[in-house]
């Protein structure tokens, strides 16, 4: 028997169309991006050298740091080499498959960005409000099986999205107004119903919902733990340590926030408007985060600068 001709439902490959409205200034757009991206490698491979070479910074605070820095490795690489294919060599076309690999990839990323900053917040939260427990809450082991949980968690929900995406036909549409592979972006493109895919992806995003306000919660008691202390300096001491972790979930989850509102309700907002906003969702925080902690926390700027005077 011949084996299924699998392309009666699959296309070939997609055409993402970059920033719709925008082509015209697509290789200008493409600098900033690069440079992003130059900021975004450079930045978190600099923070994963430190933390490993430096002893001291052997800590559950800074482990959650490297666990972030390699996501946004992940993340941005994902994403922004393609973009700049788009942008500058009008590379707009892309496989199927390598589409799936590319969705897969920015879900997983963006799943796990959101629940490592979860494990921050409770690091944090243990630190001010249990400072004496610390050691003993946050064992090695403890935060090894957090971080499983920050890798599993994530994948657990992002592998249903492929298997959601394998499910639907695809009758000839292939054109994606995107720069890059995300799930109801793909799902659009069907002639099947996508009741299913949009159900899911609403699930997933309440997840986001629930991990924003657990770290809501955490935040509220560190705050009323923090207004307890005796002191002025003892205060603004432990609110200087939340500083950085405060700044990172601000550049992720502020365009998040505005993408999918924008996504959900701005009707009457120009296409560009959405793919701009939904490309900072991936693009800035991992440009961002290096940058944040390089600047607030002594440690790693210290290193840092010793680096660079030996040089």
């Amino acid at each position: 028997m011949a084996p299924l001709n699998t392309t009666l439902f699959y296309p070939y490959s997609f055409l993402l169309l970059g920033i719709p409205g925008l082509e015209n200034v697509h290789v200008w757009i493409g600098f900033p991006f690069c440079a992003v991206y130059l900021i975004a490698i450079l930045g978190n491979i600099c923070i994963l050298y430190v933390i490993q070479a430096e002893k001291s910074l052997h800590q559950p605070m800074f482990y959650f740091l490297a666990i972030l820095s390699s996501i946004d490795l992940g993340l941005s690489t994902s994403t922004i080499p393609k973009m700049l294919g788009i942008f500058w060599l009008n590379l707009r076309e892309i496989i199927f498959e390598g589409c799936l690999i590319q969705m897969f990839f920015i879900h997983l990323c963006t799943g796990m960005e959101s629940a490592v900053l979860v494990a921050m917040a409770y690091d944090r939260y243990v630190a001010i409000c249990n400072p004496l427990r610390y050691t003993l809450v946050l064992t090695n082991k403890i935060v090894s099986i957090l971080a499983l949980i920050i890798l599993l968690g994530p994948l657990a929900i992002t592998i249903p999205f492929v298997a959601l995406i394998l499910k639907l036909q695809f009758c000839g549409h292939h054109i994606i107004p995107h720069t890059y592979c995300e799930h109801m972006g793909i799902a659009r493109l069907s002639c099947a119903s996508i009741k299913i895919n949009i159900v899911y992806g609403l699930c997933a995003i309440s997840i986001l919902v629930f991990e924003i306000i657990a770290i809501f919660i955490s935040y509220v008691q560190i705050l009323r733990a923090v207004f307890r202390l005796p002191s002025h300096d003892a205060r603004l001491k432990a609110l200087s340590t939340c500083g950085s972790h405060v700044c990172v979930m601000l550049a992720f989850y502020t365009p998040a926030f505005f993408s999918f509102m924008t996504h959900r309700f701005g009707k009457n907002v120009p296409r560009y408007i959405h793919i701009l906003l939904a490309n900072f969702y991936v693009v800035i925080p991992p440009a961002l985060n290096p940058v944040i902690y390089g600047v607030r926390t002594k440690q790693i700027r210290e290193r840092v600068l010793r680096i660079f005077s030996n040089k």
